[in-house]
């Protein structure tokens, strides 16, 4: 499973547990899941915005500017 599936289940189960959140008569449980839905949303958050630096950083290693240039013709021996 790649990381984009993985952050859309994590966003999924997060909506079910703020469903399950919504119908829960007894207090403690309605907190348990809305903890749980904001903890699952801020994983799922985090996960895209790794997967977004490392997306950047690999196009930027392909980039003309991020390869060594060679050293000047006076320096090489």
């Amino acid at each position: 499973m790649d990381m984009q599936m993985r952050y859309e289940k994590l966003r999924a189960d997060a909506a079910e547990c703020a469903q399950l959140r919504d119908l829960a008569t007894d207090a403690e449980k309605r907190e348990l899941f809305g903890r749980l839905s904001d903890h699952l949303n801020s994983v799922a958050l985090l996960m895209q915005e790794a997967e977004d630096l490392q997306d950047s950083a690999e196009a930027t290693a392909g980039s003309p500017s991020s390869t060594p240039k060679p050293p000047p013709a006076e320096m090489a021996v």
